[in-house]
């Protein structure tokens, strides 16, 4: 590898977690990171140009020291539009090829690739999903999950598969089916390349997944095949998805293995309950250190870097304070601080996962933290599920030792801060509330009131956020004009620029417009 990396990435979409996140990780260790032009990336649901991404891919390629694809972008434009798309296999596994190609331009590029096994969306999103999941979202979970367990328990569940496929319009049942089997083939293909020396390592991801379903079915027949082939040492199953750039880029900047002690915020942390994950919060915890070529040490003084996992009591809930499940006596939050500064104050790495709650940090805890000197912090994450979170804080911890740009560092921290803490958790729902009555799948004409409402709202909170906790840190913040990823309140877009501070008395300076440069 040369003495700065060259990395390319090709992400699932263009939203900040999924492309401003990983390229500001790999930039602050002082790789290089290659995109392709923006207009050949999905936006929302419409797909990405294939053709174009297969050109740059190629012409790139050759110059690169290692690439991290997500496939469904490569082959079928996009995470969204491979759920939507009716593109045919044959040319699906066509587009694939074109990771052969790049390995035979350059014999020496690391491929890191990921694949997400189809989810089972929770909501009933016409736009995420293909347009009539808004009319029979319902039945098709029901016909997911009596699938599952018909699959897995026999006999006894026939009838409860027999109701839920004749609630359903054949064609609808039949298309949906078509395209899981359709994505499944892609994965299968991949594991095939994996095991021909193609890609170096190679994550299928389980988005917003649940015990039993589809995806669950999915994945058991993708492990047996990877039991066939004998890729598991290169290979890794698990949820996740919007974060698992983050994850392969720390595995191709930071091959070697790190360790790190994962410190609870309760005694029982690791057996807590997840929302849009399949297992308890320790083994998913397990999956993503693997998944970011991480494992766990046995003492925080062997470690690598601390992983702060602030779990639920029992289980998550979607909506905060949560005192039957989320804030409960099974963890104590104070103490919890009290560990953080003192591993802050000992000098040790810390990257904090807040997973307490699905889509936005805790108040409680942030209202705690603000206690701490959180620019000391080397990584932070509280966004999403549960897996996004982990994945982009273990990415954070792993990367740590290699932080070459401490203004490149200071710029993706205090990012996550503004958008999981102070968009997710507060911002967002006071958005929200302003509006009438607002779709969450498609604002409409509601949504330059819902942009102009943010940026009153949350600029002023990000001044006072940098002033409380960076501005003695020598560099000076930028802040652009807040927007919306897509015409819905679920992500935002804060532009932020830090760089080292001529006069560290004016470290902030507001600049109206997007940030340029």
């Amino acid at each position: 590898m040369r003495a700065s990396p060259r990395l390319l990435l090709i992400p699932p979409d263009t939203r900040p977690p999924t492309l401003d996140l990983p390229v500001g990780l790999a930039r602050m260790t002082g790789a290089e990171v290659r995109v392709p032009p923006p207009d050949a990336l999905p936006h929302f649901f419409t797909p990405g140009d294939t053709d174009r991404l297969r050109e740059w891919l190629l012409d790139e390629a050759p110059h690169a020291d290692a690439l991290i694809v997500c496939l469904e972008t490569l082959c079928l434009g996009g995470m969204i539009p491979a759920r939507r798309v009716s593109d045919p296999l044959d040319l699906v596994l066509e587009r694939l090829g074109a990771l052969r190609e790049a390995r035979r331009l350059n014999p020496n590029l690391r491929l890191y690739a990921f694949g997400v096994i189809v989810r089972v969306a929770h909501d009933n999103d016409p736009h995420e999903e293909k347009p009539y999941y808004g009319e029979w979202g319902r039945e098709l979970r029901a016909y997911s999950t009596a699938f599952d367990r018909h699959a897995r328990h026999g006999a006894g569940e026939r009838a409860a598969l027999e109701e839920a496929h004749a609630a359903l319009p054949a064609d609808v049942l039949a298309d949906w089916v078509g395209t899981r089997e359709r994505n499944r083939a892609l994965h299968l293909a991949a594991l095939d390349l994996l095991a021909g020396g193609t890609l170096t390592h190679l994550c299928l991801t389980l988005d917003d997944t649940t015990p039993y379903g589809l995806a669950a079915f999915d994945r058991r027949m993708l492990e047996a095949r990877a039991d066939e082939l004998g890729v598991w040492e290169r290979l890794d199953v698990y949820p996740g998805a919007d974060e698992v750039p983050c994850a392969l880029i720390a595995r191709a900047l930071a091959p070697e293995r790190r360790r790190a002690w994962v410190r609870y915020s309760g005694t029982l942390g690791a057996g807590a309950e997840l929302i849009y994950e399949d297992r308890p919060a320790g083994e998913l915890v397990r999956a993503h250190l693997r998944a970011a070529g991480c494992v766990p040490a046995d003492s925080p003084g062997e470690a690598d870097f601390i992983l702060a996992v602030n779990t639920p009591g029992t289980r998550q809930a979607s909506f905060q304070p949560d005192f039957a499940s989320v804030d409960t006596p099974h963890r104590h939050l104070p103490a919890f601080v009290d560990d953080l500064r003192d591993d802050l104050s000992a000098g040790r790495a810390v990257s904090l996962a807040d997973i307490a709650y699905p889509n936005g940090a805790e108040r409680r805890l942030w209202t705690l933290m603000q206690s701490l000197p959180l620019a000391r912090l080397a990584g932070y994450g509280a966004w999403n599920t549960a897996g996004n979170t982990l994945g982009s804080a273990v990415a954070f911890g792993k990367l740590a030792p290699l932080v070459r740009d401490r203004a490149a560092h200071a710029e993706v921290l205090f990012a996550r801060m503004v958008d999981d803490a102070l968009y997710q958790a507060f911002t967002r729902s006071e958005v929200r509330a302003r509006l009438d009555n607002p779709s969450p799948f498609d604002l409409g004409e509601q949504r330059d009131a819902a942009e102009a409402h943010l940026r009153e709202i949350i600029t002023p909170r990000i001044r006072a956020l940098w002033e409380r906790h960076f501005a003695g840190t020598g560099l000076g913040l930028k802040v652009g004009e807040a927007h919306l990823a897509w015409p819905r309140l679920f992500t935002g877009v804060f532009p932020l620029m830090v760089r080292e501070s001529a006069e560290r008395g004016m470290s902030v300076e507001a600049k109206a417009g997007n940030l340029e440069g």
